[in-house]
């Protein structure tokens, strides 16, 4: 018999425009935090004008290199930020969890002023290997992030997405101050 000798413990990464005081992050934190895991909730640097290699590092700062006890939450920009962060890890790594909120790695129609940050994507082949659990989530209906972006992402990285119906984009204004979903998917 084998006994868990590290603590699980999670990170919640927030998305463009956010901060960790946010939509449904502090209200997963205080969850996580409630079953035992502790939780991080990095703010990410200049969220109204991200800077892609800026905010990697604020991920790598935070995550560092996963292990099999280690979850990571992202939310629409700060999934691109947290896939690339894998991307460069050196191996061996393994992620415990991994739950995407409204990700996608393809230019959003509605917001052209993040090309530049989007430019590339991030190649993801092979990650999903390295993931024990990985659950994306998405609206049925989300203004921001067309759902067919989220589902494109879900296929690379070889799953469907969970569809949640009337969240928007997950944000307050939405309605969405806590998103049982991910707590679901991040405590398996």
């Amino acid at each position: 018999m084998t006994t868990r000798t590290t603590q699980r413990r999670a990170s919640i990464v927030h998305g463009y425009g956010a901060t960790p005081a946010d939509h449904w992050f502090g209200h997963l934190a205080e969850q996580l935090r409630r079953a035992g895991i502790p939780t991080t909730i990095p703010a990410l640097p200049d969220s109204g004008t991200p800077d892609p290699a800026a905010w990697t590092a604020a991920v790598h700062a935070d995550a560092g290199t996963p292990d099999e006890n280690s979850i990571i939450v992202a939310h629409s920009l700060g999934c691109l930020a947290v896939l690339r962060h894998l991307r460069s890890l050196p191996s061996p790594w393994r992620l415990g969890t991994l739950v995407l909120v409204a990700g996608f790695v393809d230019p959003l129609p509605a917001l052209p002023d993040l090309d530049a940050f989007i430019a590339g994507g991030c190649d993801v082949q092979g990650l999903a290997d390295r993931i024990d659990h990985l659950t994306v989530i998405r609206s049925d209906a989300d203004p921001v992030v067309p759902p067919g972006h989220t589902d494109r992402l879900a296929r690379l990285l070889g799953t469907t997405a969970e569809i949640v119906p009337g969240a928007g984009h997950f944000l307050a204004s939405d309605g969405i101050t806590s998103l049982p979903q991910a707590l679901r998917a991040a405590t398996i």
